[in-house]
């Protein structure tokens, strides 16, 4: 391991690390730019699912005391029955041109909501819509890594404050990445070359984590929901410009 090698590494930590701190969400928009500077795509795929994971885990009792159950629970279970059901379609569809079309539309929808005043929140469909969500959600990151940017969009349709939306992120994203990583160490790609970038990354991640939570109690709701919507504009962005 170079020293360059790990200023990289570590640095690509840090900057996700504090995104996922911060908002509950964020680790790879943020971070994989970095690490395929020195990672192959495989080794910074798996990597953003390990630091994903310990970013969520070292935030998660700062936030949960404002879990609420029933609000979370219709997410969970249809994002699991997604996920393979995303798999699935892998078979089927064109996911080059997939991840285009998901990466316009969010692109479109998060910079409408940053420069036209806000709607009234959407109350139509209740927990059944919420599911419908949430399976969406899963076959999105099942088909192609991608189970965060709709549940953020539907939490912004619901006009959520900053805690309900801190909730949902993390609770839903905690749970897809546990499967993710179940999907990673079942093929086989917990390498020696992983290892030593998880060495490299979890320092940075951990502190950027710990940075990210303490200015999470700081922020507003309104300034909550501007950063969410940058980092969706940023995450559709990437996607349309990376698929062209």
């Amino acid at each position: 391991m170079t020293l360059e090698y790990f200023l990289v590494v570590f640095a690509g930590g840090l900057a996700g690390g504090f995104v996922n701190g911060l908002t509950g969400f964020g680790t790879g928009i943020t971070a994989l730019g970095i690490w395929l500077a020195v990672l192959s795509p495989t080794v910074a795929a798996t990597l953003v699912v390990v630091c994903s994971l310990a970013a969520q885990l070292q935030t998660l009792p700062k936030i949960w005391s404002t879990i609420e159950p029933s609000r979370v629970a219709p997410f969970i279970l249809p994002g699991l029955i997604g996920v393979p059901a995303g798999t699935a379609l892998l078979a089927y569809v064109d996911v080059r041109s997939f991840k285009f079309a998901i990466g316009a539309l969010i692109l479109a929808y998060s910079l409408h909501s940053l420069l036209y005043r806000s709607r009234a929140p959407l109350s139509w469909g209740g927990r059944i819509a919420d599911g419908a969500i949430g399976f969406g959600g899963g076959v999105l990151g099942g088909l192609a890594g991608l189970s965060g940017p709709l549940p953020t969009v539907w939490a912004d349709v619901r006009g959520w404050s900053k805690v309900q939306r801190r909730s949902v992120f993390q609770a839903f994203n905690l749970t897809i990445i546990f499967a993710a990583l179940a999907s990673h160490l079942a093929a086989g790609l917990m390498t020696q070359e992983l290892l030593t970038a998880v060495i490299a990354a979890l320092p940075g991640t951990f502190l950027g984590a710990w940075a990210g939570v303490s200015v999470y109690g700081r922020v507003s709701d309104k300034r909550f929901k501007q950063t969410v919507l940058i980092l969706l504009s940023i995450s559709g962005l990437a996607l349309v410009l990376s698929n062209l």
